[in-house]
């Protein structure tokens, strides 16, 4: 099917939806909107693991997702994770911006490392049990229980089947939703339904429910993402973002055009203090020029390192978390000896590429599933360590090992006397009070758009979105 990782969820009030697999039903008469969840997947060979958090804010009656799968999942196939190796991947591939202050240009600095290391993070699963929901017409091919879900893995002869379960199972059904259920029927799909009892749930402190990432492992010859049910909770367009991790190759849509971000862009101080709607206006600027209907790719890199890192790199923990020990990554000690049971061994593991891709869509430009293919590597938005890099803005070239991120530039400019005859421009350096200001655009479909002129803030030129750029500030005269 694929690997991913992806934004949605629920919101009974209007809002900027990002976009699922499958949909969302409930007993309620309260509308469900995606707008804030997760999904991973990583993938090998033909196995795919997918991880998936929802952020619920809808109604507490009976919930639930359906997404389609292509076999009968069983009991050991479904686990629920912690939340917050979800919010590392996110980060880690966010849009970053950085800023650089230009150093006294009489005095040569030392040189300052960039590189940060990640602490290994203990995560656990929580152990499935047994359980299920009545047969109501529809075949109930496995049925379980994991944490606060109860899962039930159906099949159907007919969409209109399908849709009568839900709807004498309590639940009121989108519209349109037995035609977008069809076409997955016909290819013999089966379908993931994820039952929340709300009395076995968590909340935070203002109460609102917390529901636990759940996982769930299978086989299929094709990377796709069935998007066209998540359509049924929408509420205009749609963010979609697709997170994939492989031990070998970034991804690209097979049948939709492919664009790269424009990266390695330099921007004015004001930027950070609204990086977020910078951000979209640029990348629904890029969606744009491509004619509205394309994946655009704002990260691929390994996982083991990152410059710069808005957070540490991911941890063999956290590849373990995802799927790795499906794969058999952190399954033995250093020697080769088995893992004590119950205690995972996170030691060294695999790097994997996680690829990143985004896009912006409704009904009318996103109108079948998505198919992911592997692509070359790719390099883009690297900095020769404080300097200025030898890339031009918005450049993507092919490389040997994927390099490539969306990452936004604010140049502080030396604004001290200048005391020597001979000063030496452009030697650039961190925050004079130390540390590190490296920010990542995070929650972008909720991001203020329409609220920056790019032709404002942005210095660099970038002739494919019609931007001559602006000029950079003057250096002090000599003294």
């Amino acid at each position: 099917m694929l690997r991913r990782l992806m934004t949605l969820a629920l919101a009974a009030a209007p809002a900027p939806a990002l976009a699922f697999c499958g949909f969302f039903v409930s007993g309620a008469d309260s509308g469900l909107y995606n707008d804030a969840s997760q999904v991973v997947l990583m993938r090998k060979g033909t196995r795919t693991v997918m991880s998936m958090s929802n952020n619920y804010k809808g109604p507490t009656e009976d919930f639930a997702m359906v997404v389609p799968v292509p076999v009968v999942l069983q009991e050991k196939q479904v686990k629920t994770l912690p939340a917050d190796v979800f919010s590392r991947v996110d980060q880690l591939s966010a849009p970053r911006l950085v800023e650089y202050w230009e150093q006294d240009p009489c005095w040569q600095p030392p040189p300052a490392a960039r590189y940060m290391k990640g602490a290994a993070v203990e995560d656990t699963f929580v152990e499935s049990e047994s359980g299920g929901a009545p047969d109501l017409g529809v075949r109930i091919e496995a049925k379980f229980a994991v944490g606060e879900y109860q899962i039930l893995i159906l099949s159907a002869k007919e969409a209109t089947g399908l849709d009568t379960w839900l709807r004498q199972n309590k639940y009121r059904i989108p519209a349109g939703a037995s035609e977008a259920l069809a076409p997955y029927i016909q290819q013999g799909m089966k379908f993931f339904v994820a039952k929340v009892d709300i009395e076995k749930v968590k909340r935070d402190k203002a109460g609102t429910v917390v529901l636990s990432p759940l996982r769930f492992d299978f086989e299929d010859a094709q990377l796709r993402l069935p998007v066209r049910l998540g359509l049924l909770n929408a509420q205009g367009k749609q963010d979609l973002l697709i997170y994939t991790l492989h031990p070998d190759s970034r991804f690209e849509a097979a049948n939709y055009k492919n664009v790269f971000i424009p990266s390695n862009v330099e921007v004015l101080d004001e930027v950070r203090h609204r990086f977020g709607s910078f951000y979209v206006q640029l990348f629904d600027a890029a969606l744009e020029k491509a004619g509205g209907k394309a994946l655009v790719t704002e990260y691929a890199w390994q996982t083991d390192s990152c410059d710069p890192c808005p957070v540490p790199p991911l941890t063999p923990a956290d590849l373990y978390t995802l799927g790795g020990d499906v794969f058999g990554e952190g399954s033995a000690s250093d020697d080769g000896e088995p893992r004590v049971a119950g205690q995972p061994y996170f030691g060294p593991a695999s790097s994997w590429v996680l690829t990143r891709l985004h896009t912006r869509y409704s009904k009318d430009t996103l109108s079948e599933d998505i198919v992911f293919t592997p692509a070359k590597p790719v390099r883009g938005g690297r900095a020769l360590g404080y300097g200025k890099s030898d890339e031009q803005p918005g450049a993507v070239e092919m490389a040997s090992s994927n390099n490539f991120q969306g990452r936004y530039i604010i140049r502080h400019y030396w604004e001290g006397e200048v005391a020597c005859d001979n000063p030496e421009w452009g030697r650039w350096g961190g925050p004079p009070d130390g540390g590190d200001r490296t920010q990542a655009a995070t929650e972008l479909a909720s991001a203020p758009r329409g609220q920056v002129a790019l032709d404002g803030v942005v210095t660099s030129a970038l002739p494919q979105l019609g931007l001559k750029g602006k000029p950079a500030p003057k250096r002090p005269k000599q003294k």
